[in-house]
């Protein structure tokens, strides 16, 4: 099935996180309507504000090649419940795959939660 495939390559993005300080290991995959995937995970930094999260890695990576059309975003992290996405990604998810099946998910897979972007951040802001 398509959603443990993408649950499995964001496993694997999480095993490259560079998360030193606080050991939250993050990973993600964006399934793009034509079928390319990309994948991303957290990278922290000392400087926490310049930390980038893995959802908004895999995201811009998609978005800076030019695919623009996201049906699913897979994330996973190093915890035994879905992981819930920090406010700064569901801002952008809201904006730039606002259509797209948000797939959360912990470190084995075993726990899954299915939602949407406008169920994550009602309300939230747009121009």
């Amino acid at each position: 099935m398509e959603e443990k495939r993408l649950i499995k390559k964001a496993q694997k993005a999480m095993e490259k996180a560079y998360a030193p300080y606080s050991g939250f290991r993050v990973g993600a995959c964006v399934l793009t309507s034509d079928g390319v995937e990309f994948t991303g995970c957290n990278i922290e930094n000392a400087s926490y504000g310049l930390t980038v999260c893995a959802e908004r890695v895999a995201i811009f990576k998609a978005y800076s090649e030019g695919k623009r059309n996201i049906d699913a975003l897979a994330v996973v992290a190093d915890i035994d419940e879905p992981v819930s996405p920090c406010g700064a990604c569901r801002q952008v998810m809201l904006e730039l795959l606002p259509n797209a099946l948000i797939i959360l998910s912990n470190r084995d897979g075993s726990k899954i939660m299915r939602t949407r972007p406008e169920e994550l951040l009602p309300y939230g802001f747009k121009l």
